[in-house]
């Protein structure tokens, strides 16, 4: 099996990860990052039109919580009931929650406000790091870890591993472009979920590991 490879990439994914949100966090809490954030939000904001708001309220609104649990309930009934891959379902289910959890310990932790000019929509809360960008990026990252497994041609997993990204990186824009999150709010909270991620994806192959030389000893 190549699960030591996977293992090993897992490994240096979380590492990355860790190191790219802690230098994130340390540049915020020195405010050093003040130039790159107000660089990408007029960027990005100078792009304003009604057409494109409207798009970038539909993604942010696929990134929102209330459509996130739908669609994790929806995820979880499939793997659970209608497949019965429960090993799949706890690792979904771990990916999602503990996502959740962590970012709310994490938006506590740094206190950060929202960004106050320019908003296009209201949000409350805290602001680092994004909520919206650590949920596209956790769910649409196990997804489609979960999907590649079971798609045979390498075609239909380029075209799995592209459309997610594009949700996760216009969920992410989206945030900005209305006015409610900094950009470092969404590169740390994608540097979380990365590190997220790959710590539950590295376990749970680590067991699917145990249970494949198990299933060959007996």
């Amino acid at each position: 099996m190549k699960l030591k490879g996977y293992l090993l990439s897992a490994f240096l994914v979380a590492l990355f990860s860790l190191i790219g949100f802690s230098s994130i966090a340390i540049l915020i809490s020195d405010h050093k990052i003040v130039r790159f954030d107000q660089t990408i939000i007029s960027f990005i904001q100078g792009l304003e039109s009604p057409m494109l708001t409207i798009v970038m309220k539909f993604f942010t609104y696929l990134g929102s919580f209330p459509i996130v649990m739908v669609l994790f309930i929806v995820v979880s009934y499939y793997l659970y009931i209608v497949v019965k891959h429960r090993a799949e379902f706890l690792l979904f289910g771990t990916v999602i929650i503990g996502t959740v959890i962590l970012n709310q310990i994490l938006k506590l932790l740094f206190h950060r406000a929202r960004p106050d000019f320019h908003r296009l929509i209201e949000a409350g809360g805290y602001s680092f790091p994004s909520g919206h960008a650590m949920s596209a990026f956790s769910f649409y990252g196990i997804v489609a870890f979960l999907l590649w497994r079971h798609i045979p041609t390498r075609l239909g997993r380029t075209v799995l591993v592209l459309i997610s990204a594009i949700f996760i990186l216009m969920i992410g824009i989206s945030r900005i472009y209305l006015g409610v999150h900094y950009p470092s709010d969404i590169v740390g909270g994608y540097f979380a979920s990365g590190l997220w991620l790959t710590i539950a994806i590295w376990f749970f192959q680590r067991y699917k590991e145990k249970q494949y030389e198990k299933s060959h000893r007996s």
